[in-house]
């Protein structure tokens, strides 16, 4: 059956459409992204201010309109952190759904955190053995752990890379001094729930997923994303250190000339490199594998499983 996916980022509203049914890996046909940065049309007090409301009201009929072209039998929508953050977030749902009749469901942190654990499982198949996943969002940083498809650990802590360059990273380039206060802000957060994973057993493999992985591999010189998602594509902890180190002094416009690194993304990559530093660090992970599958394949899945 064509399903379609609209996942409600903190930086994009995302329509997935692939071809799918239980017991096989879901077949992508098409992507419809839209920029929308919904975590920065915030007032003072966090809430969605009218201008974000009303896009993602407009975004989300896009999709239900992409999505209809192409045959889609049914739509899975769901939202992360921006929605489920924001003091009139259920304001922002009913309107949505009165304009658009699409229902976001609102993931919780451990949800999101499970279901991106489940794509990364299914991806890398059992002989991945004791299975570690990181995968830095916008909004937060989702880290879980586990021998099943169920994790045993699932956090989701407040370190997106977006969320961290808009509190600690404000200056376009960012002063020496700021980045060295976001580098110790940042460990000291993680540090705090570093111990049930300090606790566990040495993982037998380390996935990394969410578009800041691949681009901090890309920019590393893991192959394009035009090479398929097949090619094996690592990233070691020194390289994403010396990618903080390079791109430190850039300004967003200069990043985009680095390879796998976006306009819309080129603001927050710097971030996102400060945020899988201190995770790989404290958690003693030296090299991680770059997986394509994350919370949007992890929706699907769950919804095909359920159906059976």
């Amino acid at each position: 059956m064509r399903l379609g996916v609209i996942d409600v980022g903190s930086n994009t509203v995302h329509l997935l459409v692939v071809d799918a049914h239980h017991g096989a890996a879901p077949i992508p046909a098409t992507s419809h992204k839209m920029l929308l940065r919904l975590s920065e049309h915030v007032d003072d007090d966090g809430a969605i201010d009218e201008i974000g409301a009303a896009n993602l009201s407009r975004f989300v009929r896009e999709c239900l309109d992409v999505a209809e072209e192409q045959g889609c039998e049914e739509i899975l929508a769901f939202a992360t952190s921006a929605i489920r953050e924001s003091p009139n977030g259920e304001e922002v749902l009913a309107r949505v759904r009165s304009e658009t009749g699409v229902d976001l469901e609102v993931l919780d942190g451990p949800d999101e955190a499970r279901l991106t654990f489940l794509a990364a499982r299914r991806w890398v198949g059992w002989s991945a053995g004791h299975l570690l996943v990181v995968d830095i969002g916008g909004g937060s940083l989702e880290l879980t752990l586990g021998d099943d498809e169920e994790p045993d650990v699932a956090k989701s802590l407040l370190l997106g890379a977006g969320r961290v360059t808009r509190e600690l990273l404000p200056g376009n380039p960012p002063t020496g001094e700021e980045i060295k206060a976001a580098r110790l802000r940042v460990r000291a957060t993680l540090a705090k729930e570093i111990r049930p994973y300090a606790k566990a057993s040495t993982p037998d493999s380390v996935v990394g997923t969410s578009k800041t992985m691949r681009s901090l591999a890309r920019i590393s010189g893991a192959a394009p994303s035009a090479d398929g998602p097949y090619v094996l594509r690592r990233l070691r902890l020194d390289d994403v250190r010396e990618t903080i180190s390079r791109i430190g002094s850039m300004s967003a416009k200069e990043r985009t000339s680095l390879p796998g690194v976006s306009a819309p993304r080129a603001h927050q990559i710097l971030a996102g490199g400060i945020v899988a530093e201190a995770a790989m660090d404290l958690l003693g992970v030296d090299e991680l594998t770059i997986c394509p599958w994350a919370l949007r394949e992890g929706v699907l899945l769950r919804y095909l499983d359920l159906m059976v």
